[in-house]
């Protein structure tokens, strides 16, 4: 229904190439190989040339010093169309990041040029290429992971990275650790030709957005989308259906979007989730999505949010 094109972050051009994962060899032939690509990434956020027609993911050669010098062996990304080799390696070592953990979208950056940055992904991701959103999401994730789990949660020794960097093992008790994506719902809420938008209280001023939230063990997609539309606006659901997914690496989620059917209006906010719950008509978030809304600043561009209000505004998508 939605074009994957559409979506920012899926759609990674590359073959992820699990095969060769565990060959010790392929690997090291590939790091020998001048043609082979390596996107640094700095405290999760990765370099891009900021060109005028917009920013694109600047890839360094294995044996550049930027990449030679990382403590950290490179993770194997996949490999293109061409068969060329494409890694990203953690070059945190470089400086330490200087940033609060209350900042919607990291202002931290460290230049290497006046063109040349590492740059945060939420900044631009309206803006970032398709071919590389859908990389840079998955090394931006996969590094995430790593950074949060350098642990055994079995027994608690210091675990090693293994597999080309997709896979940790415990050194201690050989406890094999892989990497996780959470499932999250995002769901647009219809109530004949309205939508049900909410906000929390550390969005930037004005914005809205579709309610979300993250899957419980043992729920299907459905009753996720009905139990969070009844925990956060007291909104009762009835049939739901799936529309499109995201992948959202901050820092590991899958946005899984889906469009149900209000069976009740009144909103009932719960103070813990939402500042604000309300209903809004097709043609304001028409309005919204343009920037001519007196009230409602709409979710972020490359948002699937707004990909999905986009083609509901479309007509693309009707009732579940």
């Amino acid at each position: 229904m939605i074009p994957e094109s559409d979506v920012t972050f899926a759609g990674s051009f590359l073959d992820r190439a699990d095969r060769l994962r565990g060959d010790a060899q392929a690997m090291a032939d590939h790091l020998a190989d001048p043609r082979t690509h390596v996107m640094p990434i700095w405290h999760g956020k990765p370099l891009f040339d900021l060109t005028p027609d917009g920013p694109r993911l600047a890839w360094l050669v294995p044996n550049d010093a930027l990449i030679a010098d990382s403590p950290e062996a490179p993770v194997f990304m996949g490999l293109d169309a061409d068969g060329i080799a494409h890694f990203a390696a953690d070059v945190s070592y470089l400086a330490p990041v200087d940033e609060s953990p209350s900042d919607f979208i990291s202002s931290a950056t460290l230049d290497l040029s006046e063109t040349r940055k590492f740059v945060e992904l939420r900044s631009i991701m309206g803006d970032i290429d398709h071919r590389d959103a859908g990389i840079a999401a998955a090394a931006k994730g996969i590094f995430e992971w790593r950074l949060t789990h350098r642990f055994c949660a079995n027994c608690g020794g210091r675990n090693r990275a293994c597999h080309a960097g997709w896979r940790f093992e415990c050194q201690d008790c050989g406890r094999q650790h892989f990497p996780r994506t959470d499932p999250v719902v995002i769901m647009l809420i219809l109530d004949g030709d309205r939508v049900l938008l909410g906000r929390q209280a550390a969005w930037p001023e004005g914005m809205y957005s579709l309610l979300a939230g993250f899957m419980e063990p043992g729920e299907t997609v459905e009753e996720a989308v009905r139990r969070e539309t009844l925990e956060e606006a007291g909104i009762k659901v009835g049939a739901v259906r799936y529309v499109t997914s995201q992948p959202w690496p901050f820092p590991a989620s899958l946005m899984i979007g889906c469009t149900g059917q209000a069976l009740s209006t009144r909103i009932t906010r719960d103070p813990q989730e939402l500042e604000d719950a309300l209903w809004v008509t097709k043609a304001e978030i028409a309005d919204a999505l343009e920037g001519r809304h007196p009230r409602i600043a709409p979710a972020r561009k490359g948002a699937v949010a707004q990909v999905i209000l986009q083609a509901w505004v479309r007509g693309q998508i009707n009732g579940a």
